[in-house]
C-alpha cells in the first residue's frame, strides 16, 4: 500500500498520558519510535519538540471527549493535524493496548485512511463553547421549571391548568405570594393580570389548594435557582454578542432566511463556522449534520434509509427552524413543507425542510449573498405538466369528467 505520508506520528490520547508514536519510511523501510508523554504543558511542549526533531509532517489523533484539545492547541501551527473518530479507526480485537493502538493511528494516517473530522477555528470555538453551554442553562431552567409543577401538583394547586406559563408575570407574583404564606385563592386570583384568558373563578377554583410549609420552602428553592440561571443566561448572551463582532455580516445573512432568529443563527454559526471551504459541497455539509438519509444496501437490497446520526448540537435546531418556517406565509420553504407532508408525513417533511435551510445557509456563507427565496409557486412552474395530471386524476377520483386544453 502507498505511504502518502512518510513522515508521521499517531498519539493515543488519554487524561493522564499521550502515547506517541512517530512513523518513518525511508529507502523502502519503516521505522517506528514509541514514547510516553504526561498531558502537563511542560510534557506536551516537549512532545512538540520531539516531533519537531522527527521532521513529523502530520499528526493525528483520536476525538476522545475533551482530552484531545490542549494536546491539540499546543500543537496547532507547528504541524498538519488529523482529529480522527474512534469508530471508525478501531484496531483488530484482541490487541488492545496504548502502544499498539498509537501504532495503529500511525499506520492509517502515513496510508491515507484516516478521514478528518470538522474542527473550527479558535473564535468559533469559543463561540461554541457558549452557545451550547447557555443551551445546557436554559434545559436546567426548563427542568425547575417542570420541578415547581411538581411541587404544585403535589399540594393540589393546578396553575398550570389555567395559565399556560407559570413563570410570566401573573404566574410568578401567584408563586411569590405562595412562597411568602398567602393561601386564600381570592387574595391569590386578584394577582393575575386582566390579560388572562382564565376566567378569575376558575383561577379561584385552581388556586384552592393546601400548600405547607415543606411546598413553600421547595418552591422558595427552586424559584431561586431559576432567577440565577435567568442572570446566568443574560450573561452568556452578552459574551455570545462580543464574540460574535466579528461575525456580524455573516449573522445578519442567516437571519434573512425564514425560520431563523438570532438566537438559532448564533448557533449555527458556532456549530459550522464562516469557513466553507472546510466542506466540499453542500452534500457534505449535510451528510456531516446528519440531515441526509443513511445507505444501508446488502445483497442487493435497499434496507434502512433513517437519518445518519451527526451534529447532536446542530440539527434539533436546525428542524425547530424549519417547523418555524413552515408557518411562514408564502414561502418557498412552507411550499416545499407541504408538498413533503402530503407523501411523507410531517415529520420527513421537517427534516426535509431543515436541510433546505442548511443548504441555503452554505452557499449564502460562501458567496457572502442575502438569501433569496424562491416562492411558494416555484414547485408548481418547475413542473407544472405533473401538476396538471395530479389535479386531473383527483378529479376523475371524485366522479368527473376531465378534458385538459393548452389555453391560447
Amino acid at each position: 500500500m502507498e505511504n502518502l505520508h512518510p513522515r508521521c506520528a499517531g498519539l493515543d490520547v488519554h487524561k493522564k498520558m499521550v502515547m506517541a508514536c512517530v512513523r518513518v519510511c525511508a529507502q523502502g523501510k519503516v521505522r517506528e519510535e514509541v514514547r510516553s508523554f504526561s498531558t502537563t504543558t511542560r510534557s506536551l511542549l516537549e512532545l512538540s519538540d520531539w516531533l519537531a526533531e522527527s521532521s513529523c509532517t502530520i499528526v493525528a489523533m483520536e476525538a476522545t471527549g475533551a482530552y484531545w484539545k490542549p494536546v491539540w492547541h499546543v500543537l496547532e501551527g507547528q504541524f498538519e493535524l488529523v482529529l480522527a473518530n474512534a469508530a471508525h479507526i478501531r484496531n483488530v480485537p484482541g490487541r488492545k493496548s496504548d502502544v499498539n493502538d498509537a501504532t495503529w493511528i500511525a499506520q492509517l494516517l502515513a496510508h491515507g485512511l484516516i478521514r478528518s473530522s470538522f474542527v473550527p477555528p479558535g473564535p468559533i470555538q469559543e463561540l461554541r463553547d457558549l452557545t451550547r453551554t447557555r443551551r445546557q442553562l436554559v434545559r436546567e431552567m426548563v427542568q425547575h421549571k417542570q420541578r415547581v409543577q411538581r411541587v404544585l401538583e403535589d399540594c393540589n394547586i393546578k396553575l398550570d391548568s389555567v395559565i399556560s406559563d407559570i413563570l410570566g408575570v401573573s404566574g410568578r407574583a401567584i408563586l411569590d405570594a405562595i412562597v411568602a404564606g398567602e393561601s386564600d385563592p381570592q387574595q391569590l386570583a386578584a394577582l393575575g393580570n386582566d390579560r388572562l384568558k382564565c376566567s378569575r373563578e376558575a383561577l379561584e377554583e385552581a388556586l384552592l389548594g393546601r400548600a405547607t410549609r415543606h411546598h413553600r420552602f421547595l418552591l422558595a428553592q427552586h424559584l431561586r435557582m431559576i432567577d440565577n440561571l435567568q442572570s446566568t443566561v443574560q450573561q452568556f448572551e452578552a459574551q455570545i454578542e462580543a464574540t460574535l463582532q466579528p461575525f456580524r455580516d455573516a449573522l445578519n445573512l442567516l437571519v434573512t432566511i425564514p425560520g431563523i432568529s438570532t438566537t438559532a443563527a448564533q448557533v449555527i454559526l458556532a456549530e459550522i463556522g464562516t469557513d466553507m471551504t472546510r466542506f466540499p459541497s453542500a452534500g457534505h455539509l449535510l451528510s456531516w449534520a446528519g440531515l441526509c438519509p443513511g445507505m444501508h444496501e446488502s445483497a442487493g437490497k435497499h434496507h434502512s434509509t433513517r437519518l445518519r446520526k451527526g451534529a447532536p448540537w446542530l440539527k434539533p435546531v436546525l428542524v425547530q427552524c424549519a417547523w418555524a418556517a413552515a408557518r411562514s406565509k408564502e414561502t418557498y420553504l412552507q411550499a416545499q413543507f407541504l408538498r413533503v407532508k402530503s407523501r411523507r408525513g410531517p415529520k420527513k417533511a421537517a427534516v426535509a425542510v431543515a436541510a433546505s435551510i442548511l443548504t441555503a445557509a452554505y452557499y449564502m456563507l460562501r458567496d457572502a449573498v442575502a438569501y433569496q427565496d424562491l416562492g411558494p409557486e416555484h414547485f408548481v412552474k418547475r413542473d407544472r405538466a405533473r401538476m396538471a395530471q395530479k389535479l386531473t386524476r383527483r378529479l376523475r377520483e371524485l366522479g368527473y369528467d376531465v378534458e385538459i386544453r393548452k389555453a391560447a
